[in-house]
């Protein structure tokens, strides 16, 4: 076996394999010999037909066979022998069966970058601490006794903390404008839902009564042609709702699934604690990577790409499906092309900092992170911990999140970091 490697443009390369023609004829006639009790030609009995009419109707097909499993069977040799790995399945390009001396074919692929990590020790970075304190456990245990609360209907006329069931229609300048009505919304007074102004212009006001309320939308609103403006609503209150007491006591954590209120508190203390620790985690980790993605910049193979691009639009076409938001035809490929390289070239950098500093996922370490994931499932958590661990490549996904935690700590250990403080609320609030 001969090879001979060529670089192409970028990290492309073309393998050019040459054999012995022997090789390929042999395959080739021991093709046709396997194919002369199957083949069937008018005049002739089958297994009987004369080798040089067999080979005149079956040659083609059989030396098409003999080249691809030939490709097949010294693939991995060929590429051992030139010194060269592909990052992705390579493609068949030319293949000469004519030769009269060799046997050649030429495959073309595409090669993982040679990468060398910028020094760490030259990164500079943000990093964010926070914990959970007693007013953000009040304010969760608020949240729970306002979801269980019940409303009563009332006659009289609304006062805050009310529940209100309305109609309304928003005009500016007297024009009605898309998104600004609705009918049987229901608003709890007091809560701070709605723009400014509309809360405070429903309060006092009776059951079936129809009010103008003014109110302003926000400076930074979503919708920019109602940012800043000042609105007209009409509202009618079809219904006034009066809040009943809800008690924080044994009964109102049995509403949750506890047995008691203590254990109730203490499940959600600990509860919000992981999930906090996971979320500084998650964001901790990208902003180590982002550093480490502008601080390195190398060319990442288009086929590697093109395959996570399309992963990345597979998943959002079954996550709207699963909304109910079926897309119409595919999602452009295009759209997905630069977060896909952008994960690309970030798995290409852990796996080159993991190599090179032999940070490797212990067993430990894998059930950590699994028992960590399953408190989110409450009674299900071992059911949900056995699903990955009677699957290899479930497991293997789970190995590599530890990984990506462990070489993100590698990265903000060596950097030059600025540790910043940040609430409860800032950290799992949605925009952050």
């Amino acid at each position: 076996m001969k090879t001979s490697l060529t670089k192409l443009e970028g990290l492309k390369r073309s393998l050019v394999v040459e054999l012995p023609v022997d090789t390929f004829n042999q395959k080739t006639e021991r093709i046709i010999k396997s194919l002369a009790s199957k083949v069937r030609i008018d005049g002739f009995r089958k297994g009987k037909i004369p080798a040089a009419i067999l080979r005149q109707r079956v040659g083609g097909s059989a030396k098409s066979d003999a080249a691809n499993e030939i490709v097949t069977e010294t693939l991995a040799d060929a590429l051992k022998d030139a010194d060269v790995s592909p990052a992705a399945q390579p493609s068949l390009v030319n293949v000469d069966t004519e030769s009269s001396n060799s046997f050649i074919y030429t495959i073309e692929f595409e090669v993982f970058p040679e990468i060398k990590v910028g020094s760490l020790k030259s990164l500079t970075m943000d990093q964010i601490n926070s914990k959970v304190t007693e007013e953000d456990e009040e304010r969760a245990l608020q949240d729970l006794q306002d979801r269980s609360t019940e409303y009563k209907t009332v006659k009289r006329k609304s006062k805050e903390g009310d529940r209100l069931i309305i109609d309304f229609e928003g005009l500016l300048d007297g024009e009605s404008f898309e998104g600004g009505a609705a009918e049987g919304f229901e608003i709890v007074l007091g809560k701070g839902t709605m723009i400014e102004g509309f809360e405070k212009g429903l309060i006092d006001i009776a059951p079936e009564k129809t009010v103008e309320v003014a109110a302003t939308f926000p400076e930074d609103y979503h919708v920019e042609n109602l940012a800043g403006r000042e609105a007209i609503f009409k509202v009618t209150i079809n219904e006034v709702g009066s809040p009943t007491e809800v008690k924080r006591d044994d009964e109102f954590a049995k509403k949750f699934g506890e047995k008691d209120f203590e254990t109730m508190k203490s499940r959600m203390s600990k509860q919000m604690q992981v999930e906090l620790e996971s979320r500084l985690v998650q964001q901790n980790k990208d902003t180590a990577f982002t550093a480490l993605l502008d601080a390195n910049d190398f060319e990442v193979p288009e086929g590697s790409v093109s395959s996570e691009s399309l992963k990345l639009q597979q998943d959002m076409e079954s996550r709207m499906e699963q909304q109910g938001m079926p897309s119409k035809g595919k999602l452009p490929a295009e759209m997905f092309q630069e977060e896909a390289a952008r994960r690309v070239k970030l798995g290409l950098l852990i796996n080159k900092i993991a190599t090179d500093g032999e940070i490797k996922a212990e067993k430990e370490q894998v059930d950590a992170k699994l028992n960590e994931m399953a408190l989110q499932y409450g009674e299900s958590a071992q059911q949900m911990i056995d699903w990955y661990n009677t699957d290899p490549s479930r497991l293997a996904n789970i190995e590599s999140i530890v990984v990506e935690d462990m070489v993100a700590k590698h990265v903000a250990d060596q950097a030059k970091v600025t540790m910043t403080d940040k609430t409860f609320l800032e950290i799992m609030s949605p925009q952050n």
